[in-house]
């Protein structure tokens, strides 16, 4: 079963995601390609940042999931003390973790935050920030108004 997750819908839990994630100050945002792409840039509009890099992930296949996670990245945070990572949903939580491992793991001076706005309780890792619970297969504006 599929829910259809609206630009509406999408606009005010941004909004509260930027609300939440404001005492955090992050000075720079990670998008995990390509979910949280749309999010991270909206996310950068509200707190007033201008230094937004992607780290690219691939574990699914349309909806088949892969056996392993492919990570691609090239982060460079010079002088950055926090930092937000944005994704559209932590659904099983293998690529949030596998994300924030490889960036605490390259970068120790930094503290990493997370961002979604959707969270699945069966998830192996949990946002520090997110908006909704989710119990069934997301299916963003992005995806379906554009594909």
């Amino acid at each position: 079963m599929k829910k259809y997750y609206s630009y509406e819908l999408f606009v005010k839990d941004t909004k509260k995601l930027i609300d939440r994630c404001k005492l955090f100050k992050p000075e720079s945002i990670v998008a995990v390609a390509r979910g949280g792409m749309t999010l991270a840039h909206c996310v950068a509009e509200g707190l007033e940042l201008r230094d937004v890099q992607s780290i690219r992930t691939e574990l699914y296949d349309d909806t088949i999931k892969r056996e392993e996670i492919t990570l691609v990245a090239n982060c460079d945070f010079k002088d950055k003390k926090r930092v937000l990572v944005v994704d559209d949903i932590a659904d099983s939580g293998e690529t949030l973790q596998a994300v924030m491992n490889y960036l605490e793991k390259n970068f120790q001076d930094i503290e990493f935050k997370s961002a979604t706005l959707f969270y699945k309780k069966s998830s192996s890792y949990e946002p520090h920030y997110w908006i909704n619970e989710a119990n069934e297969w997301i299916e963003f504006f992005w995806e379906k108004d554009f594909g």
